[in-house]
């Protein structure tokens, strides 16, 4: 009995040392590698400005906010915003235009770079398959702006060139911007332009790490060049689509902001309103920051949701996950 006693007391008095200790090595160990932590403190503070601070503004959803009173002088309102937006008649507009531009873009977005990375890992002519790769990978560095400019001047019913092609064949000029029912595929489609060569990259990046020896072998066993993608390239890329899928089902709630902004039009309207769009217009234009801020925070919390769904999902049935 005596002897636990000593022990117990000798570990309790011996705790403290090893804790200081222990202290003292991690801040020799920080000082030691003290100029590569100088190179990720630029993305520390920009993240603590730009992604933590705006946090305090969080409260806004939970108060009644008045100008002269400030955030944290305004009376609490509880979850007044949260059941106005679930109430509110664009709720189940915006939710269901989020979701399908999103899903469309799923469908067919995310295979693209996949496609186009398998198609550029068989070319065997190195400089045409670097020219393919940088033109692909340009219109990732254009701005929505420039992009939408474009397509608006290209698709114009007066001086673009699809509809004066359409005219020189005997057909009427077509307002393509402002059709409903075009609205869905050119978003697709630009975005599929825009992002499919810079979303290749990590895909190449990935088949640069597959063993060639597979490669030799399935031809020795005979494989042609269709059983060598599904039997071994693919297999070999799961875990990279895996993870970039996990990322992408949850920020389903992100249609595009940029891009759907600068593409609607008051004629598609009804089938371009998203929560990003939805929430600027309430905010900015309206004034209606608390309302906004409810919006934002709703959109946020379901983000967060889906992706440790998604997560847990893909980690149980598949073993690939972020954490």
């Amino acid at each position: 009995m005596m002897g636990k006693v000593k022990n117990n007391v000798s570990g309790v008095a011996e705790s403290p040392p090893v804790a200081a200790r222990n202290r003292k090595k991690a801040i020799q160990r920080i000082w030691y590698f003290r100029h590569v932590y100088l190179f990720i403190l630029p993305a520390i503070i920009w993240y603590l400005i730009f992604a933590y601070y705006p946090m305090y503004g969080v409260l806004l959803a939970f108060k009644d906010f008045k100008y002269n009173l400030g955030i944290l002088g305004s009376p609490w309102a509880g979850l007044k915003y949260f059941k106005a937006f679930l109430a509110d008649s664009s709720f189940y507009e915006t939710i269901r235009n989020t979701l399908s531009i999103s899903v469309l873009k799923l469908l067919f977005g995310f295979p693209a770079p996949i496609v186009l990375a398998l198609m550029l890992n068989e070319v065997v002519h190195t400089k045409f398959k670097r020219v393919v790769q940088t033109i692909s990978y340009l219109p990732h560095f254009v701005s929505w702006v420039v992009v939408v400019t474009l397509l608006q001047k290209i698709l114009s019913p007066n001086a673009g060139f699809v509809n004066d092609l359409r005219m020189q064949l005997g057909m009427e000029p077509i307002f393509f911007m402002g059709m409903p029912s075009l609205f869905y595929p050119l978003v697709v489609i630009s975005d599929i332009w825009k992002g499919v060569g810079w979303g290749s990259i990590i895909y190449l990046a990935a088949l640069t790490n597959i063993d060639p020896t597979l490669y030799e072998a399935a031809e020795i066993d005979g494989a042609g060049r269709w059983s060598k993608i599904f039997k071994i390239t693919l297999p070999c890329l799961a875990p990279t689509i895996g993870i970039l899928l996990i990322l992408s089902l949850s920020g389903i709630l992100n249609a595009g902001f940029d891009q759907i902004y600068l593409m609607q039009t008051p004629s598609t309207l009804h089938v371009s309103e998203i929560l990003d769009t939805y929430v600027l217009k309430k905010g900015i234009r309206q004034g209606q920051f608390s309302y906004a801020t409810a919006i934002g925070l709703f959109k946020s919390v379901i983000s967060m949701i889906l992706i440790v769904t998604v997560n847990n999902i893909s980690r149980k049935y598949t073993e690939i996950s972020l954490w």
